[in-house]
């Protein structure tokens, strides 16, 4: 089935039915949404409690964005990867940078009011995915609310930043990590959590503004049925609707469905919308052998805000074996379909379909693929669920290049409403992976465990060259109403950035490698840019103050999947800092001069075929998460091309082997390690130096 709602939940087991709903006849546009009254601010994560990202701003429009310049520039006070959306509230723009630091600078001219640290132990970031990120704060009478990566839900005073109250999530020893930002909703701080590959079971919870007191917990996913239920507001749904999609003994895993992202709230209804994530691992004959969907596993999930009960579910991707979570950005809006105004949900999830939702009911009105999609060829009205092709769950033994890639259609970066235009502006990508059973997997806790073989970037030039080219990124307006794309812009990069549309008629987009561009919202030529020299993942915001409109967005080098950006090296070999940059009509302000990228000068390249090859599949294993992909860092980690330690095996053995960057947040793997292995993975970043070195000089 592909929704419930839990009052016939028992009747329907019973009777063993299907939910059938007929496709429904769209309207030719959409029904003018209303519009968020800011007082010029931006007071959420995105703009609204529906997440529209559509500024009523309009004095920097299509006819003078050419006149957009910088106003003034803000540098964070410490390197890694940046991917947070600023808050404007009383003239103060709040932030965080990595590790979840949090400034608060005045939006008239960068200057800092005050800095937060939450002084999280370095070592925790051996449990983070993607780099030690934090997506933002939420703000809210007098009060800011932050969640670091180690698992805190903090709240500070607005003006000064004095810590009010500070909660832990979970235990600190458990490999669960908190990169999103928390939802503030009529009194509750709400927030989830990841750390699914590191084998955790997901869970969103609702905690006091006031007083940091817990007041709900859901559980996405069921734990060891051994161990009875949890006391929690979810044990009904697990019990009644996720237990009976479960095989084996997932428990061992963890399961994964964490709530590592998006969230919309519906304060009509009070209905708060939740994406789950992917399963731990990722392979299902792993995870759940014999199969099943595996709830609440890639699904949006509605519950009521103030107790936390389960409303309804719609699963995007059943029995996931792809890594597509369902933690995309989701936005409410109205449209008109089959005559009548429709409150909806819309989403486009990894899995490459774009889905309107009706929000009430969780009632499918369409699923069409947005990007090149394999996996499935369509999904079906009627029950809900994709037609999977044939191979697609790469059996034993055969592999599967599968569109998109894990990296998704889209990914975690904000997509846009215009309730002018009727479309939603997605940063979207186009990517094939490949996919195969990770022969006699092992499950090592604190590691990275997916299931599936990770296999290494070749030291071979013309092959970089093609695996960039099999990776895009365009910035695509869609239609829902319509179901197809009105427009797409081809970007020279594929890991792009978040998005912001404007009553000015403009869309302004990260760019990877270039900064901040501003297109025509009607036809999506490119009208502005500036190129920060840093990459601006997250989204952008617009302000007013003082009768001037300006344009603010964080950036810096983010995550560690730095590949897919437009060059295949970044413009530094060493950890860089990002920052706020802000803009505004005939700004003036110098922008910061780009940090020149060190000669690359290698050791000998000494290594046999077999240590290369053992070196690959060791570096896609334990390194790559942090280090990226190849050996080519994304400028917020060191570059091991670059490393000194790099120079000579017995030293290279040191941070590996015998943990002596431990306490900087280099994970010690000494028990999971030989040396003779380490020497290998030195072997391979050796080649993949020389490799990238005669790549550049090609060119």
């Amino acid at each position: 089935m592909r929704r419930f709602t839990l009052k016939p939940l028992l009747a329907l087991l019973a009777a063993g039915s299907v939910l059938v709903a007929q496709a429904p006849a769209f309207a030719a546009s959409p029904a003018p949404a209303s519009r968020p009254e800011t007082g010029g601010e931006w007071p959420r994560h995105g703009l609204d409690a529906a997440e529209t990202r559509f500024s009523p701003l309009s004095a920097i429009s299509a006819d003078n964005v050419g006149r957009l310049g910088l106003a003034w520039h803000f540098r964070f006070d410490r390197p890694r990867g940046v991917e947070a959306t600023p808050i404007m509230v009383d003239g103060t723009l709040y932030v965080s940078g990595p590790w979840g630091v949090v400034y608060a600078v005045d939006a008239r001219n960068g200057q800092l009011r005050w800095q937060h640290d939450p002084e999280v132990p370095a070592g925790k970031g051996m449990h983070a995915c993607c780099d030690v990120v934090n997506r933002g704060v939420a703000v809210e009478d007098g009060r800011v609310f932050v969640a670091t990566i180690d698992g805190r839900l903090q709240a500070l005073d607005a003006q000064s930043g004095r810590l009010l109250w500070s909660m832990r999530t979970f235990a600190i020893d458990a490999p669960y990590t908190i990169t999103g930002a928390p939802r503030v909703a009529r009194g509750l701080v709400i927030i989830g959590n990841g750390g699914a590959e590191y084998g955790v079971r997901g869970f969103v919870s609702a905690y006091d503004a006031q007083t940091g007191e817990l007041r709900w917990r859901f559980y996405t996913v069921p734990g060891n049925p051994a161990d009875g239920p949890d006391g929690a507001i979810s044990d009904r749904p697990l019990q009644d609707i996720a237990l009976p999609t479960w095989r084996g003994e997932w428990s061992r895993y963890g399961g994964g469905g964490t709530v590592w992202d998006s969230m919309a709230w519906d304060p009509e209804l009070d209905l708060l919308y939740v994406g789950v994530g992917n399963g731990s691992p990722h392979d299902r004959d792993v995870r759940s052998p014999g199969g099943g969907d595996n709830l609440f596993l890639s699904s949006i999930v509605a519950i009521r805000r103030t107790t936390g009960e389960y409303v309804w579910h719609y699963q995007t991707t059943p029995g996931d074996s792809w890594d597509y979570t369902a933690t995309q950005h989701m936005i409410l809006a109205e449209l008109e379909i089959d005559g009548r105004a429709r409150k909806v949900l819309m989403q486009a999830p990894k899995n490459g379909f774009f889905y309107v939702l009706d929000r009430t009911t969780g009632e499918l009105l369409s699923a069409e693929k947005y990007v090149p999609v394999n996996w499935a060829s369509h999904v079906d009205p009627a029950s809900g669920r994709p037609v999977e092709t044939e191979g697609a769950r790469y059996p034993a033994g055969q592999p599967f290049m599968v569109q998109p890639s894990q990296l998704g259609g889209h990914n975690w970066q904000p997509m846009a409403w215009s309730p002018n235009t009727g479309l939603v502006y997605i940063p979207a990508q186009e990517n094939t992976g490949f996919m195969m059973k990770e022969p006699d997997f092992r499950f090592e806790p604190d590691r990275w465990n997916t299931g599936v073989l990770n296999p290494p970037m070749p030291p071979d030039p013309s092959l970089l060259a093609q695996a960039k080219a099999s990776m895009r990124g365009h910035l695509l307006a869609w239609d829902p109403v319509r179901r197809t794309a009105a427009w797409r812009t081809q970007h020279n990069s594929s890991w792009n950035g978040g998005v912001l549309a404007t009553a000015g008629g403009l869309v302004f987009q990260g760019v990877g490698g270039e900064g901040l561009a501003a297109f025509d919202a009607r036809d999506g030529r490119r009208l502005w840019q500036s190129d920060t020299w840093l990459d601006i993942l997250g989204g952008p915001i617009s302000y007013v103050l003082d009768g001037e409109q300006y344009v603010a967005a964080a950036a810096g080098f983010g995550s560690s999947i730095h590949l897919t950006s437009s060059s295949l090296l970044p413009r530094t070999g060493a950890p860089v800092p990002g920052g706020l940059f802000v803009w505004k009509l005939d700004g003036r302000a110098a922008m910061p001069t780009p940090e020149s990228r060190p000669d690359l000068t290698p050791p000998a390249d000494e290594g046999t075929e077999g240590q290369i090859q053992q070196g690959g599949a060791l570096y896609a294993r334990y390194c790559m998460q942090c280090h990226g992909a190849g050996a080519m860092a994304g400028g917020g980690m060191p570059d091991l091309r670059h490393s000194p330690y790099l120079t000579d095996a017995a030293l290279f053995r040191r941070p590996l082997i015998d943990g002596v960057l431990s306490a900087r947040g280099m994970p010690d793997f000494g028990k999971t390690l030989q040396p003779a292995q380490a020497d290998a993975i030195r072997a391979y970043v050796i080649r993949m130096a020389h490799a990238m070195r005669a790549g550049a000089a090609s060119r």
